[in-house]
This record gives structure tokens, sequence and C-alpha cells, in this order.
């Protein structure tokens, strides 16, 4: 009899720890309140998603979770420049001389950087010394290439480039999708170290000798 009564005391005993070891209360906490902010949902890029669930359509907000992959209206990414001030319009065009460039110089890390993205993307039209003689700008298959060494583009303010380059002028589209607004502002510096200046001289690539005996400068100024 004792020996029965210590072999069911055994068995209640291991029951007990196995059934402590085998306890996942603590990672299953039960019912969540809110679970989609408990638990994210990742998307990838250009993915589907559930159309009994989601829609791009404003108008079905209430019935579905609306998500068109756009960021928030009037937010601006991190490390990113504040928006161009002006629209896409005719008239704005003609006052973007008005807007300053926000850099008033680079450092011979960043003009060598902005030199790369100008060679991939604008070297292929205005070729590599801006002289509107790249591949395409010679081959007879697009026309009115610019040259932005000519005096008129030298003139011209950083503002009305940056507006060219924002929305497309002419021949030449828009290269915003392309390209950040500080990777923007820093190829039209780029841009002004390739075009001679009044009397001969030339803007300079950071540590380069200006023409006519510029003296070495570890910055690009503003021109």
């Amino acid at each position: 009899m004792k020996r029965i009564k210590f072999i069911a005391v055994i068995l209640v005993a291991s029951v007990t720890v196995l059934s402590i070891g085998c306890d996942d209360s603590h990672q299953h906490p039960g019912r969540i309140y809110m679970p989609d902010m408990a638990y994210s949902r990742a998307y990838e890029t250009y993915a589907q998603h559930d159309s009994a669930l989601f829609t791009v359509d404003p108008t079905d907000k209430g019935r579905k979770i609306f998500y068109n992959s756009k960021p928030a209206e009037g937010t601006i990414k991190r490390g990113e420049l504040f928006p161009y001030p002006l629209a896409k319009d005719t008239n704005n065009y003609k006052i973007s001389g008005t807007v300053k460039s926000p850099l008033d110089s680079l450092s011979r890390k960043d003009i060598a950087e902005a030199g790369r993205l100008f060679n991939i993307n604008c070297a292929i039209c205005h070729g590599e010394k801006a002289q509107g003689n790249g591949p395409l700008g010679t081959s007879g298959k697009i026309g009115a290439i610019a040259n932005l060494t000519l005096p008129n583009y030298v003139a011209m303010a950083d503002g009305t480039m940056f507006y060219s380059v924002t929305y497309g002028k002419n021949q030449m589209g828009s290269y915003a999708s392309q390209l950040t607004r500080l990777q923007r502002w820093e190829i039209i510096k780029y841009i002004r170290t390739l075009q001679t200046k009044p009397g001969g001289a030339t803007t300079t690539a950071a540590g380069a000798p200006a023409a006519g005996g510029g003296k070495d400068s570890s910055t690009v100024k503003k021109g």
C-alpha cells in the first residue's frame, strides 16, 4: 500500500513539474486589445495588397484600410532639404531666379560626389564638361542639348537652373525622382565649376587652381 502511495506521489510530482516547465502562457498573453499596433505589418515594395482589406480610393476609407504607399502629406524625409517653394508654372519659372541656393560651399568630398552624380545623370546629354556634346547630344537623335558653359547659362541663377532640373525644361525631363533636392543643388554647384566666369576665370573644384592663376581652395564658393 505504501508503495502504491509512493508511486502516486511521484507521478503527481512529475506531472506538476512538466506542466510548469511547458507553460508558455508568458509568451501568449491572451487576447490583444490592438493587434495591429502590437504586431506591425511589413510591406514589400510593389507587393499586392488584399483588396478585401485595403483600398487606394480615398472615398472608400471608412469601409477598408486606405493605403497608397505615399508619405504623409506635409512630411519631409529625414536629412532632406525643405521643399522648393515654387510650383511648376510659367510665371514661377520667370521668378525662379529669386530662390537662393541653400549651399554656400561644398567640401572636396561633396564636390567629387556631385561630379559623379552629374556624370551619371547629366553627362549622357550635356557631356562630361557640360558643353552639350554627350553621347546623346552628338547622336543626332535628340536636338537642342544645352551647352551649359555658354554665357547665358553662366548668368542663369541657381534657382532657375534648379527649377529646370526639378520640373524639366524643353527636351529635358524632370530629375526630381532620380535626385534628392540636396543632390540637385550640389550638381548645380558642380556645373558652376565647369563654367567660365567673366574675365576668363573659372570657378574651381575643391583644391583645384582656377584658370588665370587662382589659388587653391578647400571649398567651392557660391557661384
